[in-house]
């Protein structure tokens, strides 16, 4: 089994191991892997030696480096690194400056002893829910190499299912650090919007973008959004006793596999059929991808008029169609963003933490990646996200995670909370877990 964080962190204040000697492991794994199976675009070796030296220096001389004392963990290549360039997955800022100091969720991590080895790939500009990336490659899912792991954040998402690291981070606007976490049987987290620093993290959707922690332990992300947040009080309601569950319906009962039905069904039957509804989900999706084109392609409309035929055609494409968006079309997308958030307030006060699928059913294969929807086949890389986009657009808290026992690879159901609950949205997995209903499944080479 993959240590934990806390587990390494304990043996590096214990000096049972180094964290030079951990640092080079992962590098070691990583290198060993290639750039397809291990998630990482870019490793740092020289710097991450260095801190992780600065680590073993502390502890020999009787100081505490800090909570994650050695471990190593990467970020997805939209965060900035001193000294390198922020490509955010695409050619087209190949030749950008250089960062000039690292990204402020960086910075506060490695102040709590963690060790950056590396960057993590992604869909370009972090629009895609594949991570299929023709400038950087196709990241293969670690339970099955023929399937995709998932996006955009799928490097991120694969670094941490094969053990290399401990947790990474990357930016969830849309479902991107959701969708990968399902498919790569990791857990993922989208906080409230606002939760964790931003600053450094190039943008995408100024208005949605979420910066997410991906780990393979509960607490460990518990820990490492502690850290991000800098001690700032917690905002959510008292915390129930009891948590009461409940399914959304609906649009998001709709489109999923005839696998994911069965084991979703399974896991409602044990924690008490009550349904609830999120009123016209199906416009909640529509906005956000409204929301989405419109920012997006507005924040890259330079590179888009300097590198348009740099741009992968799929992105190129949803970009230029972003730049027809009017400004009523964007205003009425976010008129309706206050009107569903006013309504999807009232759901907890009846129910504490409601759950849905956190995609249709098992990773598309590399090979054929579609999905089916409304009986129809259509490209994952963009619809992949059906369930994770309404609940982005009202910026609640999701977590997801993996359900026990599905195969041949996972499934993930997905957890959201009241805006600022993410206490309560950890407990809740926590509790999943012990119940037995939710596990992180080990890739079969690991």
């Amino acid at each position: 089994m993959t240590p934990t964080a806390r587990t390494i962190a304990a043996t590096v204040h214990a000096k049972q191991q180094s964290a030079v000697s951990l640092c080079e492991a992962a590098i070691a794994r990583a290198e060993a892997l290639g750039p397809e199976r291990s998630g990482f675009t870019r490793l740092l070796k020289r710097r991450a030696l260095i801190r992780a030296a600065a680590v073993d220096k502390l502890v020999e001389a009787g100081l505490d480096p800090g909570p994650l004392a050695g471990v190593p963990f990467g970020v997805s290549d939209q965060f900035d690194v001193s000294g390198e360039i922020t490509t955010v997955g695409s050619r087209t800022r190949l030749h950008a400056p250089f960062a000039s100091r690292d990204a402020r969720a960086i910075a506060l991590l490695e102040a709590a002893g963690a060790v950056l080895i590396g960057t993590q790939t992604m869909d370009e500009y972090n629009y895609g829910f594949t991570a299929t990336n023709a400038h950087f490659g196709t990241v293969r899912n670690p339970h099955d190499q023929a399937r995709l792991a998932g996006g955009a954040a799928g490097g991120s998402a694969v670094a941490v299912a094969t053990g290399t690291v401990a947790f990474s981070l990357a930016v969830d606007t849309n479902g991107s650090v959701r969708v990968p976490a399902a498919l790569s049987g990791v857990i993922g987290l989208k906080p409230t919007y606002g939760d964790l620093p931003r600053q450094g993290c190039y943008p995408f959707v100024e208005s949605l973008d979420v910066p997410g922690v991906l780990a393979r332990d509960v607490d460990d992300l518990a820990l490492v959004r502690d850290i991000l947040r800098e001690g700032r009080a917690e905002t959510g309601d008292a915390q129930p006793q009891d948590i009461a569950f409940g399914r959304l319906m609906s649009w998001f009962d709709a489109n999923m596999t005839a696998e994911m039905r069965t084991a979703l069904d399974g896991f409602w039957n044990r924690l008490g059929r009550v349904a609830f509804e999120l009123p016209h989900s199906e416009i909640a999706r529509a906005a956000a991808s409204v929301i989405i084109a419109a920012e997006g392609a507005s924040l890259l409309r330079p590179a888009l008029e300097a590198n348009l035929d740099q741009f992968e055609p799929p992105v190129r494409d949803r970009m230029l169609a972003g730049l027809l968006v009017t400004s009523d079309e964007y205003l009425t997308a976010q008129r309706f963003r206050s009107w569903v958030q006013a309504k999807v307030r009232r759901q907890f006060e009846l129910c504490d933490v409601l759950f849905t699928p956190a995609a249709p059913g098992y990773a598309p294969l590399i090979a054929e990646p579609t999905m089916t929807f409304e009986g129809q086949q259509i490209p994952a890389r963009s619809h992949l996200g059906i369930y994770t986009q309404p609940i982005s657009l009202v910026g609640l808290p999701a977590l997801v995670l993996p359900l026990a026992g599905t195969f041949p690879a996972p499934l993930g159901v997905q957890l959201i909370a009241a805006a600022g609950n993410e206490p309560l949205l950890l407990r809740a997995a926590r509790q999943l877990v012990d119940m037995g209903l939710c596990a992180v499944p080990v890739p079969p080479e690991s």
